[in-house]
């Protein structure tokens, strides 16, 4: 009896949605203007495509489908799931660059505008800011490589560069991963010796480093559409 009450309580055995919540669930009911969808890796690394109201703040209510799967035919036939007709009121899509993404947005949502997330925007730069970063480490490491076989070739003992912090070529680049992803402003004294050898030694990885904390400061500082505008282009210039 009292296993029986339990389950009354929470209804679980009731819910329209337990045959088939492993692979998805879907409360359209919760649909805004402002729609927003996103990949998630849960349990195991499970790819989840999980679409939310934006005006809800992730509070109760914000949910409106969870897809455990990322094809965009999948995710749109469950959304279609919701009537066209609440569809079209959806004025806003906001996405990720992902192609997938985008399609979901324009299929199941057919009167809205998307909107590329610029948190996703701002990854770019800073992505290949790190590519660069990496590139110039193999490089160190092979020269390495090649010092240490001399030295042995000739009988000497291999004295490596070391820059004056006490990181060696290979170090520095290694060491200096997390300081390219953060603003001067929230360095620490090591990281500031460290980001000026840096600069110093690979001046493109300076110049990269402007570039992508000047596109976070376009999106950070400018809420006028026509500032933001002009500033993107003088960012596209540089």
């Amino acid at each position: 009896m009292q296993k029986q009450y339990k389950h009354h309580l929470s209804g679980f055995e009731d819910w329209d949605q337990l045959l088939h919540a492993e692979d998805w669930i879907l409360f359209g009911q919760n649909l805004g203007s402002h729609v927003c969808i996103d990949e998630v890796a849960l349990s195991q690394g499970e790819l989840y495509t999980v679409v939310t109201n934006g005006s809800a703040g992730c509070q109760q209510g914000s949910l409106i489908a969870m897809v455990r799967d990322t094809k965009s035919e999948e995710v749109i036939r469950i959304l279609e799931k919701i009537p066209l007709k609440a569809r079209k009121q959806v004025k806003e899509v906001t996405v990720d660059l992902a192609a997938n993404m985008n399609k979901i947005g324009r299929t199941a949502f057919p009167q809205s505008r998307l909107i590329m997330d610029r948190f996703h925007v701002q990854q770019l730069p800073s992505e290949a800011l790190q590519q660069m970063r990496i590139k110039h480490r193999w490089k160190a490491i092979d020269e390495e490589t090649e010092q240490i076989k001399l030295a042995k070739e000739q009988h000497k003992k291999h004295q490596p560069q070391v820059f004056e912090n006490g990181d060696t070529p290979k170090q520095l680049l290694a060491r200096s991963r997390y300081l390219l992803f953060k603003p001067k402003s929230k360095w620490t004294a090591n990281q500031r010796l460290r980001a000026a050898i840096l600069f110093q030694a690979y001046p493109d990885l300076e110049k990269g480093y402007e570039l992508s904390m000047m596109l976070r400061g376009v999106y950070q500082h400018n809420t006028n559409f026509h500032s933001t505008k002009e500033k993107l282009e003088q960012w596209y210039k540089n």
